[in-house]
């Protein structure tokens, strides 16, 4: 996607939400190409919605579509100072404790040749912030490897900050050219395929030990889950920290008579590196 970021009208965007909740809609995600941003081209102007006046911006966003009674789940929010005003919200169950984050890498260099903002040290601080007000959030994140230039330093940078950063939900590709980008003209070294398939395997495996182990921590814990599919041997649903299609599912055996929609207690009974198994409480 390219070219400036446009904002839409927040009481547009309240009004969809709204409209999908009473069709009977439970789950709202946030998408936009930057989330933390929004508002930001149109100084955050005020809007009206259901006649009340409504900044556009992300935090009276989310607060406005806590009260509709759906998951509110937020994607591509960048780590701005002004994340920090939303975590409140999630810690008091208004909005789901998740942050989708686009961190793309770790290393000061690759970072800042993929002109991306480059404190990956502030953000671990913000991140073990963020937890102690919010302890179930959960941060998901993707992340590119063999970006041109990309040393075995770098890689070791990135496979470190991950083992700090703990993050629960992540996804890596591997850095291929696309006509017309700019990082095309860098006139960096270009990371051999064999490398980067090599690094991405590596990548995987490191964050899938910290996922499991993340995960086997929710064994005995309650939680609700979102009913997606009933099926003969039982029900496939997702919590709070499994967006749709991109994250794990929680697994319930047996007939108990739930249809896609519900909402129910289950207790986790077991886990692996990306999925939980969970029975009705």
């Amino acid at each position: 996607m390219r070219g400036k970021l446009v904002s839409r009208p927040v009481g547009e965007v309240l009004s969809e939400a709204e409209r999908l909740v009473k069709a009977g809609v439970k789950e709202i995600l946030v998408i936009s190409q930057d989330t933390s941003a929004y508002g930001v081209d149109v100084k955050y102007k005020t809007d009206f919605w259901n006649g009340r006046p409504v900044k556009t911006r992300m935090l009276e966003l989310c607060e406005a579509l806590s009260s509709l009674g759906a998951w509110v789940r937020l994607h591509y929010v960048y780590p701005y100072p002004n994340v920090d005003d939303v975590i409140p919200l999630m810690a008091a169950g208004k909005i789901l404790p998740y942050l989708d984050i686009p961190f793309q890498h770790a290393s000061p260099k690759v970072l800042k040749a993929m002109k991306r903002p480059a404190f990956e040290d502030r953000t671990l601080a913000r991140i073990k912030k963020w937890r102690e007000q919010c302890p179930d959030l959960i941060i998901r994140s993707t992340f590119i490897v063999g970006f041109p230039g990309e040393t075995e330093e770098d890689f070791q940078y990135l496979l470190d900050w991950l083992t700090e950063a703990q993050l629960d939900r992540v996804g890596c590709f591997q850095y291929s050219p696309v006509e017309g980008a700019p990082a095309n003209d860098l006139g960096l070294d270009e990371v051999p395929d064999e490398i980067k398939q090599d690094r991405w395997d590596r990548f995987m495996a490191h964050q899938q030990a910290i996922s499991s182990a993340r995960l086997q921590l929710r064994i005995g814990r309650e939680i609700e889950v979102l009913i997606d599919e009933v099926e003969e041997q039982g029900s496939v649903g997702r919590s709070f920290f499994d967006a749709p299609e991109i994250d794990g599912n929680v697994f319930i055996d047996g007939n108990h008579g739930y249809k896609p929609g519900d909402k129910v207690r289950c207790r986790v009974v077991d886990a692996d590196e990306y999925d939980l198994w969970a029975e009705p409480v």
